[in-house]
């Protein structure tokens, strides 16, 4: 059996060996529909074992973030899995009741605090403590992970959801014959979102930021890298600010999930064992009375042009760190290919040119790669190179070499070995992506929402076979220039002279 199912998967996934020329193989097995409310799905069978894998993927994140409620798109993915007014719940008109007083209460410790010197510190301090009383008994009537203990009591793994600066995503799997219950719940929690233990939820946001922003050493670069590399663009702080979490409100997070969760702004991707026509009956049966609402308001802020060198420095005990970037287009741009064998050329594990002169030849760096755009496709993003310095050896020195490569590749071609196996490398990553039933339905998400296509998981694959030597040497050129380059690098700070 188990040598079947290997055999089988090959079948399915050789076409994406092959690029566009065999996508009507592939087409075979993918339905693709949309409700009248704008709600798409599509449907891939993959009868192989009976189970299927559902995903949401809804065209909002970070970037989207109003001013000053940033950590809202994340907010949000935070009560997806709280439940509904029937699960997650003990008595759910109290609950309602006190979740309303909640707000009421907030309401009124924001226009005290709006009152500026003049507001009452007494009375601030007084509405505190009873929306504190009030949040522990709005808690007090939440079954806690209902929502999560149905889904695995019939089966259900890998629940889970994602924010990036560009969508957001929520995904598990379960035996095909309870694909009804999803159906049934996602559809209650995106008609009659409940913002369940919100504020427990917002603390947890604040902690995530302080772990992974501002504890973490790699965290706090990542974070200086983004606000250095862009100055106005949302994505720079895809994470939120620490005052605007610590002030995010339920009544927002609704008002942000009316805007943005609109059917025509998500895809719905059900992969594995399904009958595409039961898959359509029950979208009818449960999502065709979701409100179409107006399309969501677009980020409209663009990245000015750079016109010069930015560099800053980070003081961290721990072990230094080099990151340079380089604005590029965003995916939809025919650059998008070059930059891709461009950086696998780069930085391609231990065979490529970065990790080769800088690890192994110099002995300059611990570890070294480059990513073609780390922040994501959406939107115009960096080309990025890292390098973390070995012991006696500086961030100077990794810069100069890394700028060295760079100068080099823009006058001498890179090898054609090296590009080929790049290419080969690239397109096995992709395979790899595809190989289990959530993998499949990922890529199929991704690629419809930036694309408006799936297809476009077979094209990217013709587009990187027909990167030359020449293009690498072109894009290159065109983007690694020093006007667009960011330099951020941490160091040890300074010990004060003893007096």
């Amino acid at each position: 059996m188990k040598h079947t199912w290997i055999l089988r998967t090959a079948a399915l996934l050789a076409p994406l060996c092959l690029g566009a020329q065999n996508l009507q193989e592939f087409e075979k097995r993918v339905t693709e529909f949309t409700l009248a409310n704008g709600l798409h799905f599509i449907v891939l069978q993959r009868p192989e074992a009976p189970v299927v894998s559902v995903l949401t993927r809804v065209d909002v994140g970070g970037a989207n973030d109003p001013a000053g409620r940033t950590g809202l798109a994340h907010m949000f993915e935070h009560m997806a899995f709280k439940g509904t007014d029937t699960l997650g719940t003990t008595n759910w008109a109290a609950e309602k009741k006190t979740l309303a007083e909640i707000e009421a209460l907030y309401d009124k410790i924001d226009v005290e605090k709006n009152k500026g010197p003049r507001g009452s510190k007494e009375t601030l301090e007084s509405l505190q403590k009873e929306v504190k009383a009030a949040i522990e008994k709005a808690n007090s009537y939440v079954d806690k992970e209902a929502y999560s203990r149905l889904i695995s009591l019939n089966g259900g793994v890998g629940m889970n959801a994602s924010t990036s600066g560009e969508a957001t995503t929520y995904f598990y799997s379960l035996p095909s014959n309870r694909l009804e219950l999803w159906f049934l719940l996602t559809s209650q929690v995106f008609k009659n979102p409940i913002m369940r233990e919100f504020y427990k939820e917002r603390d947890v946001v604040r902690e995530e930021r302080r772990m992974r922003a501002e504890s973490n050493p790699q965290g706090k670069m990542v974070q200086l890298l983004l606000q250095t590399t862009f100055l106005s663009h949302p994505q720079r702080n895809i994470i939120g600010w620490a005052s605007d979490i610590e002030n995010l409100r339920a009544n927002a997070a609704e008002e942000f999930f009316r805007k943005y969760y609109v059917p025509s702004n998500m895809v719905m991707v059900i992969a594995g064992d399904v009958d595409p026509k039961e898959a359509k009956r029950l979208a009818d049966q449960y999502f065709s009375s979701l409100p179409a609402g107006p399309a969501p308001p677009r980020v409209i802020t663009e990245e000015g042009k750079q016109e010069g060198e930015r560099r800053a420095v980070i003081d961290t005990e721990s072990q230094p760190m080099l990151f340079v970037t380089y604005k590029r287009p965003n995916a939809f741009h025919p650059d998008d290919a070059p930059l891709a064998v461009l950086a696998g050329s780069l930085a391609s594990g231990r065979t490529g040119v970065i990790y080769k002169e800088l690890v192994e030849q110099k002995k300059l760096a611990l570890f070294a790669t480059a990513d073609a755009n780390f922040i994501g496709e959406k939107f115009p993003g960096a080309f990025l190179m890292y390098s973390v310095p070995g012991v006696g050896k500086t961030v100077e020195e990794n810069e100069k070499a890394l700028q060295e490569i760079i100068e080099r590749v823009k006058k001498e071609k890179i090898d054609e070995a090296v590009i080929r196996r790049v290419k080969t490398q690239i397109r096995a990553g992709l395979i790899r992506g595809l190989d289990s039933n959530m993998g499949m339905a990922m890529r199929l998400a991704e690629n419809y929402q930036l694309f408006g296509d799936w297809r476009k998981l077979f094209t990217k694959i013709d587009e990187v076979e027909k990167v030359s030597a020449d293009d690498l040497m072109r894009v290159a050129k065109t983007y690694l220039v020093d006007s667009g380059r960011t330099v951020v690098h941490s160091h040890a700070p300074k010990k004060e002279d003893s007096k």
